[in-house]
Parts: structure tokens; sequence; C-alpha cells
């Protein structure tokens, strides 16, 4: 790689200095000389120029991936596909992971947790777009100087395979260390695939140890089809999430959608953890040989001119007896001499005028850059650049702003209008967005006390939401949401803070008892968290048994509130009257008013009851058929 150094690609990126080299490609640091910026420059392996399926889809790919912004992946800026095909992309100082783990260090799972979070939000952001990875692994998750993680390489392993020269090795797509079981059996591939790679990056991180690995890349895949990823103990409150991320049947596996939800929720059940200990990019020795050179192309530097010579041409001054000829002589050399003296300071001064004008550094008015998105200040101040013939160094930093919206420029240094030299830097603050405050647990507060602690904390009053709540009393609060979140930590300051208020328990409906033995009846109606008053009454139904409640069966009533239980007494009883004395009918009549029915035994014309079944004094329930024997 070294023999590349110096060499310029597209007449526009000086190769300077190398950073990696793989199977595919040479990573190098390199000089954009138009825009005078570091890039990284992935120059691919010379057998792809010939590759025509290869270019194709390289073409494809390194136009969609330039397309992609987000935070968390690495920027395309530039690519080619003439000669040997490059992609050129934005310098990450901090290192790749790969490099972190073979230094022998290990991550804690809570700065696990930071860096599988960062890279599933990449890959949701991407798998929206239709991107899928392929190859996710330590050594495409690369980190800035401030040591925010980046993706790279989407789209690239997409293009290598469709391409006719195989890599040194079994040719498969993607690092078999990390690929997942459909990449193995030839099934269709989508964002899982990713999401299951990601979780072993994740075990090994933390471990040291990648699982389910056999000696060759095929045992490998192979023990992958249909075994879950075991997931180790030392991944303490991640093993149920990786449990999932790690299943074999990719329709059972989560998205990186939920994967980030999930270790969101983890993260905040953890302390913050330790910055990663960035190996970087370049070994510290080359680093140090780089901040030697200046990389700034200054103008030759003009040589100062020698002042111009007087030559005096008057006889010399001479003292002799004629006191008149030798002061003229002396007045004449005088004047010469302070000619020569005054002749002497311009040419000086023009040649220091001269040789300041030929070293003085060029300058330019710096362009407003306030209100800008940070995303267009490069593209802007390349023009400028481009424009001026001049080269600013670039200092972007980032602060929380109230005013200001995320990724706009809030100020610059110079300010705008002002000359700025070759050379110099240009300094500009970019909005990270409203300040994160933390949000109080106002749960079980009363509303004015919630909306009191929601304001000190600069945070507005949104909707205030009625919901049911076992616990809480009505009209006190539940829980916050923002943004549709339940119970957030933080939010961003002024953001509006819903509050889900009490209406009490939910009211429940009344079972249906009716047949059920008392006991039992009772039993129910306080299960269901009622109050119970029992009356009972006269019922066909037997005694004991519960008839009916008040409200009836069905009707909601509150947690607490009042239910009438109806007991049956039994039947009501009534005594069958005595016939003697009375007419046929006068004791049929007596019958029916004690609430009986009547049925009559006798021949025909028959007037004179003699007796009746059941006998006369009985007790029977009223409705019972009373039989009478008549002459």
């Amino acid at each position: 790689m070294t023999e590349q150094l110096g060499r310029v690609l597209g007449g526009r990126y000086r190769l300077i200095a190398p950073i990696g080299t793989g199977a595919s490609a040479q990573v190098f640091l390199a000089d954009d000389v138009k825009l005078r910026r570091r890039v990284a420059l992935k120059v691919l392996h010379p057998a792809l120029s010939d590759d025509q399926a290869f270019l194709r889809r390289f073409r494809a790919e390194a136009r969609a991936a330039a397309a992609l912004s987000h935070p968390n992946l690495m920027a395309v800026y530039d690519w080619s596909d003439e000669g040997n095909p490059y992609l050129v992309l934005e310098y990450l100082g901090g290192g790749s992971l790969r490099a972190l783990l073979d230094r022998g260090r290990r991550l804690t799972v809570a700065q696990a947790v930071v860096v599988g979070l960062e890279a599933a939000r990449a890959l949701d952001y991407a798998h929206s777009k239709g991107f899928v990875h392929r190859d996710i692994k330590p050594a495409n998750l690369l980190f800035g100087d401030e040591g925010r993680l980046r993706i790279a390489d989407f789209g690239l392993a997409r293009a290598l395979s469709e391409a006719t020269w195989t890599e040194p090795g079994d040719g498969l797509v993607g690092t078999a260390r990390y690929a997942a079981p459909e990449q193995a059996s030839g099934a269709r591939v989508d964002g899982k695939a990713d999401v299951y790679a990601l979780g072993l990056v994740i075990i090994e991180a933390v471990t040291g140890v990648v699982p389910l690995t056999a000696d060759t890349a095929l045992s490998t895949l192979l023990r992958r089809i249909d075994n879950a990823v075991p997931i180790p103990d030392a991944m303490g409150p991640l093993v149920p999430v990786l449990a999932q991320v790690g299943r074999a049947d990719p329709s059972e596996r989560i998205g990186a959608d939920e994967l980030g939800r999930s270790l969101l929720a983890v993260a905040r059940r953890l302390d913050r953890p330790e910055p990663l200990p960035l190996p970087g990019a370049i070994e510290v020795s080359a680093l140090r040989e780089l901040e030697e050179v200046d990389l700034t192309l200054l103008p030759e530097p003009v040589a100062q001119e020698e002042p111009p010579q007087v030559l005096d041409d008057a006889p010399p001054m001479v003292d002799g007896a004629d006191g008149a000829e030798a002061g003229s002589g002396s007045r004449r050399g005088g004047w010469r001499r302070r000619l020569v003296g005054v002749l002497v300071v311009l040419a000086l001064l023009a040649g220091g005028a001269a040789a300041w004008a030929a070293t003085r550094p060029d300058t330019a008015p710096v362009p407003d850059l306030s209100g800008r998105r940070a995303t267009r200040v490069d593209d802007l101040l390349g023009r400028v650049m481009a424009d001026e013939d001049i080269t600013w160094k670039l200092d972007e930093q980032r602060e929380f702003s109230r005013s200001v919206p995320e990724g706009r420029v809030i100020s610059q240094d110079p300010e705008a209008g002002d000359r700025l030299a070759d050379g110099s830097t240009l300094h500009y603050v970019v909005s990270r967005g409203k300040p994160i405050v933390n949000v109080p647990d106002v749960s079980g507060m009363t509303q004015a006390d919630a909306e009191r602690a929601l304001t000190e904390r600069g945070l507005k009053v949104g909707a205030r939401t009625p919901a049911y709540d076992e616990t809480v009393p009505k009209d006190y609060v539940i829980f916050p949401r923002v943004d549709g979140e339940d119970r957030p930590a933080t939010a961003r300051d002024g953001s509006e803070v819903e509050l889900v208020i009490s209406q009490g328990p939910e009211p429940r409906p009344v079972p249906s008892v009716r047949g059920v033995s008392a006991e039992n009846a009772v039993a129910r109606l306080v299960q269901a968290s009622f109050q119970v008053v029992t009356s009972r009454q006269k019922s066909d139904v037997p005694a004991g048994q519960a008839i009916d409640t008040r409200p009836g069966a069905g009707a909601r009533v509150d947690r607490g509130g009042t239910v009438t239980l109806i007991v049956s007494d039994g039947p009501e009883l009534a005594t069958v009257p005595d016939p003697t004395g009375l007419t046929l009918q006068q004791f049929q009549d007596a019958l029916r008013a004690a609430g009986f029915n009547v049925a009559t035994n006798g021949p025909p014309g028959a007037s004179i009851p003699v007796r009746s079944d059941p006998p006369t004094g009985a007790s029977v329930p009223k409705g019972t058929t009373i039989t009478v024997f008549a002459i």
C-alpha cells in the first residue's frame, strides 16, 4: 500500500496514508485537494474493474448509498468506476470495533447497549429505505473522533455478490462468522439477517466469543440453520433481547426497530457507561508524521529584489583653500547623499511591499451560514473555496439551542462578510436541537402539582387524557407521556407532556348467579369487588339458592359499589281447607281462593265433597293441584 502513497485518483484525491486492507479493497486516508479536507478512499480489487455484472451493481448501489443520510451511517461523498473502482467516504478517526476488540478490550454490557442502540437505529433507517447490509461485523462498525458509531459499506456487499471474481476463502457473501442461517440456505435475505449479525457482534464485544462457530465457514453456517443462538449469562439484562434476535427462523426474529426500542428500555435501567477506549484509525506514529505535513498548497515565495544603486558621479569633496568651492561641493555632495538615502528608503519600501504582497495569505469574504442546514454547509463552503481558489479549515461544533432547530447553524466565527485568510479556520456551531431535560415522575400527583413540576423543568403541559386505573385515585395523575412514550426519563426542553388522569377503577359487570347457592353467589360478587346486601323472598327456586341480583346480571357497577343478592326462601305454603258443611262448588271456590288448583273426582251430578288429596289441614305450596272426591 505504501507504493500507492502520493497517487492522485480522479484528479482530486491524493493518497497520503494507509488505513487498512481486506480481501476486496484497500483503504487509504486521502486529501481532497479540491475541498481541502481529509477523506477515506476505498479502492477495490483490480480484478473487479473488468467484471461488468459487478460494475452495474456497483453504480446502482453507490448512487443509492450516497443518498442515505443518517447520523449513524458513514457518509458516501463520491465514487468512480473508471480504472480501479473506488468509493470516497467520510473519514472516521476513532477506528473500528474490530480494532478495539483485537487489542484485547471488552465492552461492558452498558457500553454494548450503546453500540447496539446506535447500530440498530442506523439499520432501521436503512431497512426503511430498502437497503440490507448483508455484512454486519465489527470491522464495519466505525467510530468518529467524538465516539459516535457509524456503519460502513452499505450496498457494497450486495454489489460484490454479483461479481464473478471471488474473494479469497469460501466466497460467501458476508463474513461467515456473523452470517444468519438464511444466508447459508440460499433463502431470501432481508433486514433481519442484519439484526441477527448485530446480535452476534454485541455478544462478541462483551464476551470475546462469537457463538455457534466452527472450524470452517461452511460448518459454521450449518450449525446455525436449525439452532438458536445461545446467550451467555454474562449478557445480563440483554439476555431476553438477544434471545429474540438470535432465533434461527427469521420470521420469529424482531426487526431493527423493535431491537432499538428494547435496547433503549435496557439502557434506562443501567448506569451511564464509560466512554469507549477508541483505538484510532491510524497508528499514533503515523499520525505524528501526518501532523508534520502541511497539506495546504501555498504559493511559491517571491524573492525580495535588491534596492537600486544610485551612482554619484560628482567629484569627491576635497578640502582646499578655495572655501567657496569646497562649500559648494559639500552642499552638492550632501544633496546627493540625501537623494541616495531617499531612493534607498523608497527601494526598500517597494521591495518590502512586493515581498509582503507575494507572501501574504489570500483572503475571501466569509458567506453567511446562519440558519443553514449543516448537511449543506460543506457544499456551500466548497463552492466558495473553489471559486476563490482558497482553502479554509472547518471547525464544526455542536451545541443545544432553544431557538435554532436541530441540524441548523447557530453562529459562526468570523462573521458573515468578514474576510478570512487562506489556511485559516472557519468556526461554526450547529444546533443539537433543544436541550435534553429530565422529565419529573409525576405519577400519583394531583393535576396541579404535576403541572407545576413540569413547568419548572421547562416542559409544557399538553393534553389531559382520562383513563381508568385500579390503584390511582380518581383525578390524580397515572403517568406522563411524551410523543407516545409512557413514563419517559428525558425529553427535549419545551416538549409537550401529556398527562394521563385517573378516572378511578373501571366499572365492572355484575356476574350472573341465578340458581347458585347463596354462599357461592356472595363469593362471586365479592371477588368482583362489590359490596353485597342479601334479600330473601319466597320463590319457586329451591330455598337457599340465588334468585337474581339488583342491578341485574351484566349491569356495570363501580368497584366497591353495592349489589343486592336475592335469595329464595322456597315456595309460599297454604293450608287445605275443611269441606265439612260445604257444597262441592263452595269447596272448590275455597281451594282456589287459597291459591290451589282444583281437580274433581266423582259421579256425574255429584254435589257433596267427601274428602281431598292432599287432605284437610295439610300445608301445601300454593299452585299445587288439590283433588276433591265428591258424591
